[in-house]
């Protein structure tokens, strides 16, 4: 009989095959947070929203001038779900108000992440993010199986070195494939 349990894939990168076309995932990798039997989370890593840290202090804080960083750090749409909801995923280390440990990354969803980033104290390395990517229980398992993603193992340096428009495809060379040359045509023998 086979094991109907899902592969727990926490800690892992989803890689959108080609022919992926909801658009909210379309030519995106995704960090997995947490994957069980309940379902997953994860985070899309490879789409800035347009907006940066300068424009969501400016919400938080709109008596007090950001500074000029801020304007270089971008907001990622981390997926559809609670799109007014932030999360910034980080190395493990800080803790803040509300950050849950993840293993060697963690997750932080407090305002005073974003205001220690601005003020130069936060984690030198972090993706923030607006909104997440959520599954039901059974339901990335049957994307998986209908050859929606490739999945690998999270690479930090990825998360946080590769520049966003790089991710997918230095996510897909960790497996040795080159996206371009997939195809959404299977064949029979």
């Amino acid at each position: 009989m086979k094991d109907a349990s899902p592969s727990i894939l926490k800690d892992h990168f989803l890689i959108a095959m080609p022919h992926m076309d909801d658009p909210n995932f379309a030519h995106t990798v995704i960090y997995l947070i947490n994957h069980n039997d309940q379902g997953a989370m994860g985070l899309v890593i490879n789409r800035p929203n347009g907006l940066n840290l300068a424009d969501v202090l400016e919400q938080l804080r709109p008596d007090s001038a950001p500074s000029v960083l801020c304007q270089s750090l971008p907001i990622f749409s981390g997926g559809p779900v609670q799109t007014d909801r932030g999360f910034v995923l980080h190395p493990k280390g800080p803790h803040f108000q509300a950050t849950v440990d993840l293993g060697e990354l963690s997750l932080s969803t407090s305002q005073d992440v974003l205001f220690a980033i601005a003020e130069g104290h936060g984690p030198a390395s972090h993706l923030i993010a607006l909104g997440y990517a959520g599954w039901g229980a059974g339901q990335l398992e049957a994307e998986l199986a209908d050859n929606a993603w490739l999945t690998c193992p999270a690479d930090q340096a990825i998360l946080f070195e590769t520049p966003y428009d790089q991710r997918l495809g230095a996510a897909a060379a960790v497996l040795g494939i080159d996206l371009n040359l997939l195809t959404a045509q299977a064949g029979h023998a």
